[in-house]
């Protein structure tokens, strides 16, 4: 008697190219995991590709003229595995400076898809490798004091995540516009609408150094901008302003500096100015499911 076929895993990694040192050992990293290989495709994000020859695992490579955005150029490695990725199982996501540091990591990942067929998600922790903490903001919910702890959550870690290709068939992929900031909640709560779950598991670990995410030049016109985007689309009507409403609150209350708070007035600005793409607001079973979950759709 043969037994269920074995899942099938893919990986997509998107790079700016400035990272050769640091994208080998990633890749090296996900060559040495346990069970079968893994297809791995990379996408250089307006960036040419070096020769990459890694024992043990198949690299292809595509090469993108410009930087399209985070979630635009992990599409185009979605889609290099089939519509919808459907030539794999499940794709795992991983920053091109990261590093799968345990080998068990992918079979872990097939054995938590096997075992319950609506799970849709699966968000890694993500650890320094020199201190090995955890970042709060990189623990996906509002009780984030203990990121040793597993559970069902409502969003995830865009560059170390797994995703079963199903949910991209049906729910979409990622929000192609949103270039860079919380195109993760969006498929999120899609997906969740859908009636798949989302786990965020500790014991499943990425490395990758401590970073401040206001590094980024375009991070508070993005985020404030991305959030509006994200309550246009997805939210029931009522509770548009009374998401956007609490999140301008919290804004203010954290102290932005002036320039700052200046990109994020205008980000927010601009979100409400311009087109947001297909407006589908979830049912309202499942704003009751994300409360359930510890996070409301109003913060």
């Amino acid at each position: 008697m043969t037994g269920a076929p074995r899942m099938r895993l893919g990986a997509v990694v998107l790079t700016m190219g400035n990272r050769p040192v640091e994208l080998r050992a990633l890749l090296e990293s996900v060559a040495k995991q346990d069970g079968d290989p893994i297809e791995v495709v990379l996408v250089g994000n307006g960036a040419p590709l070096p020769e990459l020859d890694v024992p043990g695992i198949t690299v292809r490579t595509v090469e993108l003229p410009e930087n399209v955005g985070i979630p635009a150029g992990r599409n185009v490695g979605i889609e290099a595995f089939g519509p919808g990725g459907r030539d794999v199982d499940a794709l795992l996501f991983l920053d091109d400076d990261g590093l799968l540091p345990n080998t068990d990591t992918a079979e872990l990942c097939r054995q938590a898809f096997a075992a319950d067929p609506r799970l849709g998600i699966i968000s890694f922790r993500i650890a320094d490798p020199d201190t090995g903490l955890t970042q709060r903001r990189h623990v996906p919910r509002l009780r984030a004091s203990d990121p040793m702890r597993s559970s069902r959550v409502t969003t995830f870690l865009g560059g170390a995540n797994a995703v079963r290709t199903a949910v991209f068939t049906e729910v979409g992929g990622l929000p192609d516009d949103f270039f860079y900031a919380h195109e993760e909640t969006d498929l999120a709560w899609r997906a969740l609408d859908a009636g798949w779950l989302v786990d965020y598991r500790a014991d499943l670990v990425l490395h990758h150094p401590t970073t401040a995410p206001a590094r980024h030049a375009v991070y508070h016109r993005m985020v404030a901008r991305n959030r509006v985007w994200l309550a246009r689309r997805n939210l029931p009507a009522p509770l548009v302003p009374v998401y956007l409403g609490v999140w301008f609150l919290l804004t203010l209350a954290r102290r932005p500096s002036l320039p700052g708070l200046r990109a994020w007035l205008g980000g927010f600005k601009e979100g409400w100015s311009t087109a947001c793409g297909p407006r589908r607001p979830m049912k309202w079973t499942t704003v009751w499911r994300l409360t359930r979950l510890g996070r409301p759709p109003i913060i």
